[in-house]
Formats: C-alpha cells, structure tokens, sequence
C-alpha cells in the first residue's frame, strides 16, 4: 500500500515538475529537459522595404523570384501590381478600445494596437500590438481580388483613393468608418471598414462595379499573413507539451470543426484541414490574442494555408463571385476581428470561434470549470472569489469520496502503534511484514488505498484550472486582493505560496506516519518541495490549491477526531 501511494505522489510531482518547467519556459528561462527559449526569427530574406518605411510589404500570394509558387493549379495568383515610388503615410483609425492603421497601397491592416491590454509578456508598459509590420517581423491583413489568368483586378498591392473623413472615434458616436477606392482592369472597388464602440470586429463592406465592356467573374479572397516568430508572450514555451504554447493558422469549418495548422507541416506541404466550404472561417492564433477573416456564412469558398518565400506564411480564403455585367455591381462582407481571447465575444462574432482557446486533451473539465468560475465571477464580480468559491463546489463534490477516504486514513492513524509493533516483529522481512500489514488491515476493515483517491480526482482538475488560469484572457491582470495584482502571474511576495506549504505541513501531520522511514522523510520534504514549484506557478492556481488544503485540513481533522473517540467542537464524538 505504501509502495502505491508513493507511485501517486511521484505522479504528481512530476506533473507539477512539468507545469513548473512550462511556466519556467514562459519566462523565458531554459528548461529543466534540454530545451531552450524559442529563438527570435530575423526578417524574411528578400523582403522588399517601402520608400523610406524600412518595413517588409508582405505579399501573402506571389511567390518572389526563384521561389517555388503557392497557388494551386488552375487558380489565378495575386499580380504584383505597378511597382510604387514612393510609400503611402497609413491611415490611422482609433476607437475606445482599438487603433488600426490601414495602408492605402491595397488597403492591408498593418497594425492593431489593443487599447486595454498591456503587453505585460514582453517585459513593457505599452499596450498590445497583434497587427505589425516591420523589419524582422510581419503580421497583416489583406484583402483583394483576382481574376481570369492575366486579367489584374484591385487588389493588396493596389494603391487606393482614401475619402476623407474622422480618424478618430468621437464622443457620443457609435462607430467609425474609413472608405477607399481604387480601379484596375475594368473593374471598380470601395472598400469601407467600420469599427464600433467597445468592439474588435471591423466590419469590412467591399463593392465590387464592373465599369468596363464585358462581363467579369472576379474572386475575392481574405488572408492573413504572418512569419514564424513567436510572440513575446509565448516565445518560451512555444516547444512544450503546453497547448498555449500553439500558434500560428487555423481553420473552422462546421463539417471538420477546429483544426490548427503547424508550420512545419505548411513547410512540408502536408497540411491536412479543410478545402472548401460554405461556411467557417479562417485566423491566426496565439496565447491570449487572435485574429480571424469571417466571410458571409453560407457563400461558397475555398481555403488554402501556404508558405511565402522566406519566413513568411499565410492562410487564406478564396470567395468566388457570381458574374458581373457591364455597370452592375456585387457586394463582399466580411467581419475581420482582431482582439483578445474573450470567450463570450468570440461566441457572438462567429460559430467555433471561441475554441482558439485551447485547453488542449483537459478540454472536456477545463470548459466547464472556466464556464463556472464565469458565472460565480458574475456573482462576485471579482476572479479571486469565484476561484475560492469553485473550490468549495468541487470539495463538496467529491465530498463523499474524500470523507470515506479521510475515514480510512484516519483509521490507519489509529492502528499506527500496531503497526510500528510489526515492524519491530519482523524486521527486515517485507514479505512477512507486508502480509501481517494486510491481515490487520482486513481485521481492522481499512481499504488501503483509500487515502489515495483524492489524489487521483484532484491531478486532472489540478491542471485543468492551470489551463483555464494559464490559456484564459479573462484572468490576465485580473487582481484578486491586497498584493494579488494579476491571478494569472505568480505571487511576487511569495505569501501564498508560503502559506500552502504550510497548510500541506499541517497536511502530513493528519495522515499516518509511513512505517517505511524513506517515505516518512519524503513526505515531511513534500510540503518545502511544492513550495518552491508554488513560487513560479499563477497565483490564481496557487490559492485554489490553498484554499483547497484548508477546507481539507478542517474535513480531516473532524473525521479523525470522531474515528479517534475525541471531543470535536466540545462533544464527545
């Protein structure tokens, strides 16, 4: 039986070691295995810098000189378009929670700054850039049109009329909007990006008029490109078993669902996601952050993910158009949306989109557990007390397991004398020992691995809640009370961890004294070993644990007392 319950502690050990080892590597320190911090990517060779910009034009769709291309047989790459002489000052957009600039040339997103979010990962006060192009780093937004084999129609290297308007949301306004045109190859386009109060979707209208003297059946496509740097908040743990660690495209379509697409297999050419659909959409994903084309569900469109010449990657949908006569028109929406991993806003923009939050195989416990901290959150309104509060439902939830466990432990407590009596009997004899050590366990009517159980039921919950805390927006810079600033960073005081590694103390000191002295001296090293994993974990984790361990450490105590005939509370048990 000890041998056993030793078996459950190394297993859980290790897997603290490993959820150590990932939050160390989200630090951006080495690894306990041989790993290192992701290296910084340098920017893509080749890369062409606009007049004066210094910047990469990122070109999701023409494969550069001498580079193998991209597009599949029998569709129409995106032209180069007309060289240009000079670079267009971006138009700048700014609402209460979101900052864009839109580059005229092609009307490409070139950067979006999160106006309530502080780039806390990367070591700065400045507030989160997920859009941004720039030497040695290039994630866009485009958007244009392709048409017949030599036919080249608007698109993101075509340089755009901007009307002009406000840049800025006013006080009182409800949305702001920017409109763009330009003309090539007989056909006309105005594009108009709109942005609301509060919100991260931009609502992106694009009109498509036929102005030449035959008929036109364009393809408009949505992309977003990006290169493989990891982002500053997951560059160290972008090698781990850590499912945050992901990054990079993804596809949903609702016949195959979610589907991330690694880079490598885009490298390779063996990427296995879904082609075409009617539905669904298409984003690149990252720890707290996403971004995603949403086309007009039930228009018919193919999706592709490709690797540019150099380090340069995309993932894009193809929106064929029905034809256009001379001087008619048809219109493409889109809902592009670049913005925090908020779960209840990714539900409202898109079907499936609120799965860029990965949980990784804890799904099945980890959404539950997230989706009840939201409603105590709604109760409570604070994240720290909905996380005490969702460890008192999941005490009482396995509170008939873990008092019949306490029972048993508290009767091998009390026949620990006896115990100790057949070690003295037997010595060195294990065999002999070990089969009297069953025989009173009978007699006394223990179940010797009781005491393990809750051990077992706590390990997946355990790092289920480290996914929520870890994985989950809502808890970024969520403070709790006191010097608890931020439940998802570790507690830079050290209280609580402190404070569970004495509560796990008082723990050891309840349950019954191994007779093996090795595992006596392991378990008294227990409590100072978590202790020092605690340091480095979320503090949001380490109060659920805490908390945890008092209302076990009162259950104990009770059930032992009675078993042991003391008085508890005053009374005679």
């Amino acid at each position: 039986m000890q041998t056993q319950r030793t078996i459950l502690w190394v297993i859980f050990t290790m897997s603290l070691l490993f959820l150590w080892d990932a939050w160390q590597r989200h630090q951006g320190h080495p690894s306990l295995f041989g790993g290192s911090p992701a290296p910084t990517q340098t920017q893509a060779p080749g890369a062409a810098a606009p007049g004066g910009a210094g910047a990469p034009k990122a070109d999701a769709s023409v494969p550069q000189p001498g580079a193998q291309a991209t597009v599949p047989t029998g569709q129409a790459a995106v032209p180069a378009g007309p060289a240009l002489a000079a670079a267009s000052q971006p138009v700048r957009l700014v609402t209460d929670v979101l900052s864009i600039d839109i580059d005229p040339v092609g009307g490409e997103v070139q950067r979006a700054e999160l106006l309530k979010y502080t780039d806390t990962e990367g070591g700065t006060s400045a507030n989160v850039v997920l859009f941004e192009e720039k030497p040695g780093h290039v994630y866009v937004a485009q958007a244009g049109l392709v048409g017949a084999p030599g036919q080249t129609l608007p698109n993101h290297r075509t340089p755009f009329i901007v009307e002009p308007g406000p840049r800025e949301l006013a006080p009182g306004d409800d949305s702001l909007q920017l409109k763009m045109s330009a003309e090539q190859g007989g056909v006309r386009v105005v594009r108009t990006y709109t942005l609301a109060r509060g919100s991260y979707a931009i609502d992106v209208k694009t009109e498509v008029t036929n102005v030449g003297a035959e008929p036109v059946r364009p393809t408009a496509y949505m992309q977003l490109t990006r290169d493989k740097k990891p982002p500053s908040s997951i560059a160290g743990i972008a090698s781990t078993f850590v499912p945050i660690g992901t990054y990079g495209p993804v596809v949903y379509t609702d016949a195959l669902k979610f589907q991330k697409v690694d880079f490598g297999a885009i490298e390779k050419n063996s990427q296995d996601h879904a082609k075409s659909a009617k539905d669904g959409w298409i984003g690149m994903m990252q720890h707290y952050f996403v971004s995603a084309w949403v086309p007009t569900q039930g228009t018919e469109r193919t999706i592709e993910t490709a690797r540019i010449d150099g380090d340069l990657y995309t993932v894009r949908v193809r929106q064929p158009l029905p034809e256009i006569a001379p001087g008619a028109s048809t219109r493409v929406d889109a809902t592009l949306f670049v913005g925090p991993q908020d779960q209840k806003v990714l539900e409202s923009v898109a079907p499936g989109l609120d799965l860029v939050v990965d949980y990784g195989w804890l799904t099945v416990i980890a959404k539950p557990i997230f989706e009840l901290l939201q409603f105590l959150h709604g109760i409570v309104n604070n994240w720290g007390w909905a996380i005490v509060l969702l460890t008192l439902i999941v005490k009482l939830a396995f509170f008939p397991l873990q008092a019949a466990s306490y029972r048993s432990m508290a009767k091998m407590k009390k026949v620990g004398p006896k115990l100790q009596q057949l070690r003295e009997r037997f010595g060195d004899d294990r065999v002999k020992m070990n089969q009297a050590m069953m025989d009173l366990y009978k007699t006394e009517k223990i179940n010797p691995l009781g005491g393990c159980l809750p051990i077992v039921v706590q390990i997946p919950v355990f790092i289920a809640l480290y996914y929520v805390l870890f994985a989950s927006v809502e808890l970024r810079g969520a403070p709790w009370l006191g010097w608890i600033k931020d439940l998802a960073a570790p507690d830079p005081w050290y209280i609580l961890p402190l404070l569970m590694a004495v509560s796990m103390f008082v723990q050891t000191k309840l349950n019954p004294t191994p007779p093996d002295p090795l595992q006596a001296k392991m378990m008294l090293w227990m409590p100072l070993i978590f202790s020092v994993m605690f340091f480095f974990f979320p503090a949001g984790l380490v109060l659920y644990w805490l908390v945890n361990n008092l209302f076990s450490i009162a259950q104990q105590w009770v059930i032992t007392r009675r078993i042991e005939g003391k008085p508890v509370f005053g009374r005679a048990a």
